[in-house]
């Protein structure tokens, strides 16, 4: 009786066992354009950092659409956890939405689209800007010259963004850039005056492509001369600390609608330098591939 009780656990072992190793090799069911979206991904959208402008956006959106009444949410995470949930629902044809924005690399790299946004929650579009301290025009005019010149556009931008998230060193992608592009190199620095050593404290917000244009910008001024240090700080203490004349100056700033809260908050102490790439774009995004969801009204009707 005994032998039997103990071959009948083995054979329940090797079972389990092997469901186990089945489960675990199993494909993720890929989206189903023939079943509502919501059940599939639980009615939650990835999302970044909980303090982000764009997640108090994205919480409007779900009022206004109608999604909180239809039990959607949005799930606060990190961009390094949201990429990386993302990356792997690609790889799948899984169903997912995501906060996104561009210019960042995972809009080209996982083909994404922006939903469209008919009540314009995420506003009409907006554009990268620069801005500095006052006074930091006239007292480093040099500095305040390249800045001001400096803009460049997503096509520009991705391809570097893309290097550099591929595992290319930042500096290396950098130069790189720049001996590729002598004709917007040449108009960025048209007029700049040698810094012979002059300090510039350039501050960006933690995210891919606000590092990638911090340090194109300070090589920039590097290359003429200038003495630039960089500075990651979190958004709120970036605006503060050019606000308060801590800091230079930034080219990471997104307005008319992710930054507003801070561009009233220090309306009239700080000085905008340029809008330096057009086309920057915060919103929900799913994979092309989910081709039927287009619209935020889409996520609750299919």
């Amino acid at each position: 009786m005994k032998k039997k009780i103990l071959r009948y656990l083995k054979l329940a072992a090797a079972t389990l066992g092997l469901a186990v190793v089945v489960s675990a090799c199993a494909k993720p069911p890929e989206y189903n354009s023939h079943k509502k979206l919501g059940p599939q991904i639980n009615y939650t959208i990835t999302g970044i950092e909980a303090g982000a402008g764009s997640m108090e956006k994205t919480e409007d959106a779900l009022n206004k659409y109608g999604l909180k009444k239809a039990n959607w949410q949005i799930m606060p995470t990190s961009t390094a956890a949201m990429t990386s949930t993302l990356d792997k629902a690609v790889k799948h044809k899984q169903p997912i939405v995501v906060l996104s924005w561009q210019p960042h690399w995972m809009v080209a790299k996982y083909s994404l689209k922006f939903l469209k946004d008919p009540k314009h929650v995420y506003g009409h579009g907006e554009s990268m800007r620069t801005i500095a301290r006052l006074g930091f025009r006239k007292e480093n005019p040099g500095a305040a010259k390249l800045l001001k010149q400096f803009n460049w556009t997503l096509d520009m931008a991705l391809p570097l963004m893309l290097k550099i998230n591929d595992g290319m060193d930042t500096q290396k992608a950098i130069n790189e850039f720049i001996e590729t592009h002598p004709k917007q190199v040449k108009k960025w620095t048209k007029g700049v005056p040698a810094g012979k050593g002059k300090k510039v404290n350039l501050v960006y917000t933690p995210y891919d492509y606000e590092i990638a244009a911090t340090r194109l910008v300070k090589t920039l001024l590097k290359q003429k001369g200038y003495n630039v240090t960089m500075r990651q700080l979190d958004i709120g203490v970036m605006w503060s600390s050019i606000a308060h004349g801590s800091s230079d100056a930034t080219v990471t700033v997104e307005l008319p609608v992710t930054n507003q809260l801070y561009a009233k908050k220090y309306q009239g102490k700080y000085d905008e330098l340029a809008k330096n790439m057009k086309h920057a774009k915060t919103g929900l995004a799913v994979p092309k591939y989910m081709k039927n969801i287009n619209t935020i009204d889409d996520l609750k009707n299919k």
